[in-house]
């Protein structure tokens, strides 16, 4: 360990294992360190089913759950928008010749007590039963609105100037209610709240495309899960690190982030120190430099049926919009099952997790765990969100922050690409990335 690198890397979730094979790929010496045994930290995946079992204090799983070693349950399972920024990184680093994908068969959201499938191009709003007539014909003018978008071609912005009218006036001008703009702006553009009415239209314009090009590539939902649940991204880009280079030691005490008049100079475990200009790392490793802004509540659910009103979907994700139930937080479920090799034949595991409101947090997800039918087993905890109190640039310490309630890839990317700009001082170029994931996605 006694060695100089350009950056060393504590833990390894999954924003720094993408951290560590960008920071490889681009020519960076780097050295990797978690305390675990295990990759992935916060979003590691769980196996056996054994485990996961008295994780959370429960009795054993009895004979009926199968095979222990056929589970796979992700503690933060999240889906990978299919032209998302996540599948052009992981494009772009190589990281797919590791991994196999399968596509989400549906994304649905909630209004007034049931759900219904997301409506994303013009026959599927004439479709919908979120709408009335005239409502639909308003809702499809709209999204062939965003379908002929184009940033840089003031003909497409139909006498709106994207960067100056609100998505608020926006809106307006095609007549949406308030219910169309609701699922609009959270099922469909993925905004946690509705501060984005007051912004720029283009940003949730081009959130909205994102959604329907994402659609367009495997039909059946936007969404991508890998085969045998989320750890395997981060021991993806784990592999890619090393093929580059890059150091890595697990099972690591992490004693000291050593610095010199405020600049991090190395880290220090036990009597040994790896000096290093910059330390890339998740909050539980410098608890004096995050501040707790937040909690989240999630809900691991084990059934083995699929969600009533999905059509037997084997994976899915339901968002249920803030103001259908009352909160200033949306709710999302997400479902994968056997088909993605992460439960026993038969069997689904769902996760609903919202941000916490109120000290009662059980209460708050009751919505989105009444949507799943009948639950075998159940784990319920509540985690602390950090953020770290600067941006790092004067210590050289960039720290992510904790993973927040949603079951999309889209916010956790944003911070990747925000710690990688503020570590290296420039953005990560997309221009060079192919957006094509190869056959092994089907």
């Amino acid at each position: 360990m006694d060695e100089e690198y350009d950056a060393i890397v504590l833990g390894t979730g999954l924003k720094e294992c993408i951290l560590s094979g960008m920071l490889s790929v681009s020519g960076k010496k780097v050295l990797h360190v978690d305390r675990n045994k295990y990759y992935g930290g916060e979003s590691a995946s769980i196996t056996p089913l054994e485990e996961l079992f008295t994780r959370f204090g429960a009795p054993a799983p009895d004979e009926s759950y199968g095979r222990g070693r056929d589970w796979n349950v992700d503690l933060i399972p999240k889906f990978l928008m299919a032209n998302g920024q996540l599948v052009k990184l992981l494009i772009h680093t190589g990281v797919t010749r590791y991994l196999e994908f399968k596509s989400v068969e549906g994304s649905y959201v909630y209004k007034g007590g049931k759900i219904s499938k997301v409506p994303v191009d013009e026959k599927e709003a004439l479709a919908s039963d979120l709408m009335g007539m005239f409502e639909k014909r308003r809702f499809k003018n709209f999204l062939i609105y965003v379908q002929d978008f184009q940033e840089n071609d003031p003909k497409s912005w139909k006498d709106m100037n994207p960067t100056t009218t609100t998505m608020q006036q926006v809106y307006d001008k095609f007549g949406l209610d308030k219910n169309t703009q609701d699922f609009t702006g959270h099922a469909l553009a993925l905004y946690r709240d509705d501060d984005y009415l007051a912004q720029p239209a283009i940003q949730t314009v081009m959130r909205i495309k994102l959604y329907s090009e994402s659609l367009a590539r495997y039909g059946k939902s936007p969404y991508l899960y890998p085969m045998y649940g989320l750890g395997e991204l981060p021991q993806g880009f784990a592999r890619l690190s090393a093929i580059y280079g890059g150091t890595y030691m697990l099972d690591k005490p992490v004693d000291e982030i050593v610095l010199e008049n405020g600049k991090v100079a190395g880290v220090r475990s036990g009597n040994e120190i790896a000096k290093c200009k910059q330390v890339y790392c998740d909050p539980s490793y410098v608890p004096n430099l995050v501040k707790k802004t937040g909690q989240v509540v999630r809900c691991i659910c084990l059934l083995n049926n699929a969600v009533p009103g999905t059509k037997d979907a084997l994976s899915t994700q339901i968002i249920i919009p803030q103001k259908q139930v009352s909160r200033k937080s949306d709710i999302y479920v997400s479902l994968v099952s056997h088909t993605h090799q992460v439960a026993a034949k038969g069997w689904f595991i769902a996760m609903v997790s919202t941000t916490v409101e109120t000290d009662n947090p059980e209460q708050e997800i009751k919505p989105g765990i009444d949507l799943l039918g009948g639950i075998k087993q159940k784990f319920i905890w509540v985690s602390d969100y950090y953020e770290p109190v600067d941006d790092g640039v004067q210590s050289q310490v960039f720290i992510s922050k904790s993973y927040d309630a949603t079951t999309h890839f889209e916010t956790t990317c944003l911070d990747v690409l925000d710690i990688f700009r503020r570590g290296t001082g420039e953005d990560f170029d997309f221009s060079k990335v192919k957006h094509d994931l190869g056959d092994e996605d089907q």
